[in-house]
């Protein structure tokens, strides 16, 4: 897995879309659309929130308890016979951390920004790519 703070703050957004390739390519045959889709319907959730300035820290709130929630269901899965979510997983916690720690609220801005396109990336990707549904 790349840095992802390198994917996250990278302004040409070069890295971001390899990067999500690159994840993608890991993932799409073992993880189903829908499970992907799940995660990101909670993220666009978030996006609502962190577009209301006053229901910001709200936001970022719900979006670092994403980090649990993820490693919950990749527990789960693991249980399982593996965990296909592992690399997905890894790579939104990593990148959830990049924007919590970011203390300049204009950054912070940004780089939330860039975490939900680095996601979008990710299921277009699998979709591309032939993911399962």
């Amino acid at each position: 897995m790349a840095d992802m703070q390198a994917v996250i703050t990278d302004t040409t957004g070069q890295k971001l879309v390899s990067e999500a390739k690159m994840l993608a390519g890991q993932i799409y045959k073992d993880l189903k659309a829908s499970q992907v889709r799940k995660i990101f319907t909670e993220v666009r959730k978030i996006e609502a929130l962190w577009e209301q300035t006053e229901k910001r820290q709200a936001a970022l709130r719900r979006l670092v308890m994403l980090k649990p929630k993820l490693a919950y269901q990749e527990k789960r899965q693991e249980g399982r016979g593996g965990s296909p979510l592992k690399p997905l997983a890894a790579a939104l916690a990593s990148a959830i951390d990049v924007v919590a720690n970011e203390k300049d609220v204009n950054r912070q801005d940004e780089y939330f920004r860039n975490f939900v396109d680095f996601f979008e990336a990710v299921l277009a990707y699998h979709k591309y790519l032939g993911g399962k549904n």
